[in-house]
């Protein structure tokens, strides 16, 4: 039976998709502003895209929150995979009050509470052992992981929970030995929820300016300090343009997955 959406329901829902969006729209339309001041439309233009390339700021602040994304998320899904397995394949053992809280903490922490603990730590162990010799690129790395793994933990073992442990059952009765099951059953069914982690993880990486400002050191600003930073002084035409560059990655990379997950949905 069909209903009718109620016609307040429809513009509330277009008045909250067009705050989120109008905005956004703006931001596209004046990259293309051929004057530096933000508000005032001089003409169409894309040298504010031919700057773009040739700024080395911006370019080594992108390459290295791809990197720091890259790698802290990777980490994060090792270890959130780990966690996800103690909690769900070993019900009970001890410890698991602590190591339940410790892995939820994150999840609430303020950030900046997050990154001062953090560069506490740091700071701390440099005092200590002398490493790491003040804050850079892998300062930022283990703080991301070490977040990020948090979030990593509660994707997978959302999944593994649902999964079917007669499968696995079924494999060592027909004397599947481990590693062999988890590698040959367990990891191909819960390698979505892998892959969803892992880009989480990435995600909240390549987006936090607060953790990273707490941990980074000189020559180890990730692209969001370096935007904030130049921001502060003005919005630049640059950053407009790098910015539409990332929505229309963003959006490939997700009409790209909702295609996939079409024609899945077809075949079924």
């Amino acid at each position: 039976m069909r209903r009718d959406v109620p016609l307040l329901i429809k513009a509330l829902g277009i008045a909250g998709f067009g705050i989120l969006y109008i905005p956004v729209m703006i931001m596209i339309i004046y990259s293309f502003n051929s004057s530096k001041l933000v508000a005032v439309w001089a003409g169409f233009s894309t040298k504010w895209y031919k700057e773009l390339w040739t700024d080395d700021i911006l370019l080594t602040a992108l390459y290295k929150s791809l990197l720091i994304g890259v790698s802290s998320a990777t980490i994060s899904t090792v270890f959130g995979l780990l966690i996800a397995i103690a909690f769900v394949r070993f019900s009970v053992f001890k410890g698991r009050l602590i190591l339940s809280l410790v892995a939820s903490a994150p999840l609430v922490m303020p950030e900046a509470v997050t990154g001062l603990s953090m560069l506490l730590l740091f700071i701390a162990m440099e005092i200590s052992f002398g490493w790491p010799s003040g804050r850079g690129v892998d300062t930022i790395m283990i703080a991301h992981a070490t977040f990020g793994m948090c979030f990593a933990a509660v994707v997978i073992q959302t999944r593994l929970r649902d999964m079917d442990k007669y499968l696995e059952e079924a494999a060592r009765d027909l004397g599947g030995r481990q590693p062999f099951v988890f590698l040959s059953i367990t990891l191909p069914l819960i390698l979505p929820s892998i892959i969803a982690a892992w880009l989480l993880s990435f995600t909240l990486s390549f987006d936090d300016l607060v953790i990273a400002s707490f941990v980074s050191g000189p020559g180890s600003s990730t692209l969001p300090i370096v935007i904030f930073s130049k921001i502060r002084l003005g919005v630049s035409p640059e950053i407009n343009a790098i910015a539409t560059l990332m929505i229309l990655t963003i959006s490939i990379l997700v009409l790209f997955g909702s295609i996939l997950i079409l024609k899945r949905e077809d075949k079924k």
